[in-house]
């Protein structure tokens, strides 16, 4: 963790963001968490985190044409959340940069994942105010860029037990039946074994878990890898 030095916001935001900012106090208040003295970021914060979904959802709305609504905001969800923004933050450098007070100092607060994803926010919101929404597009994009190539199709993104109601629902077949076949151990670490079950094509798996819906998923999952693979063969 460094001191900011006299050029500081200015010359950290125009080195990390290629942003030259007009308004240099906009930037230090989105830099100095509460536990500082003066002016900080928690009302930038507030509007950053409605910056950056507005700006991260007209991109994926373009994006993902054929996605719906449950999709985009799954796929939002990888992009915005408080892990993903404070992963990005930490690219940034952005711990080092922040003026914290010096409890937050002595507990490695430029670590912490709210405090980056908060500053991140923050952040956003700082240029947002000070150069306008296409300032915050220019900014995510270079920075989320990488990530938005990486997303998996839309439709991965929905667990096991939707994608195959989706996918009988398409054949014209009836919902698959879930059944508890057992439950064995100690009340805080039982392990249920259910089955998961479409009588009228002959198919039944099984899935084991912690819990009901885990081992519902798991059984989920192995009938739909099933009937994808007889689907290929067949195709």
């Amino acid at each position: 963790m460094t001191t900011p030095g006299r050029d500081w916001p200015d010359a950290w935001v125009k080195a990390r963001l290629g942003y030259r900012p007009a308004d240099s106090a906009l930037f230090a208040a989105a830099l100095t968490h509460r536990s500082a003295a003066g002016p900080n970021n928690e009302r930038l914060e507030f509007l950053g985190d409605a910056v950056v979904n507005l700006v991260v959802a007209e991109r994926l709305y373009r994006q993902f044409p054929e996605a719906d609504e449950g999709d985009l905001s799954r796929l939002r969800a990888r992009l915005v959340s408080a892990g993903p923004l404070a992963g990005i933050a930490q690219e940034l450098g952005l711990g080092e940069a922040m003026r914290l007070g010096s409890g937050e100092l002595k507990t490695g607060g430029f670590r912490r994942e709210s405090i980056l994803a908060d500053g991140f926010e923050a952040l956003c919101a700082a240029l947002y105010l000070d150069g306008g929404l296409e300032a915050v597009r220019c900014a995510l994009e270079l920075l989320m860029t990488p990530r938005l190539d990486a997303l998996p199709d839309a439709g991965m993104l929905k667990d096991a037990k939707t994608r195959l109601q989706e996918l009988l629902q398409a054949r014209g077949l009836p919902l698959p039946a879930y059944v508890i076949r057992s439950v064995t151990g100690e009340p805080h670490e039982q392990v249920f074994e259910v089955s998961c079950a479409v009588e009228v094509l002959g198919e039944e798996a099984h899935g084991r878990g912690s819990s009901r819906r885990r081992a519902e998923q798991e059984a989920a999952q192995c009938l739909l890898e099933r009937l994808e693979r007889s689907t290929a063969r067949d195709a």
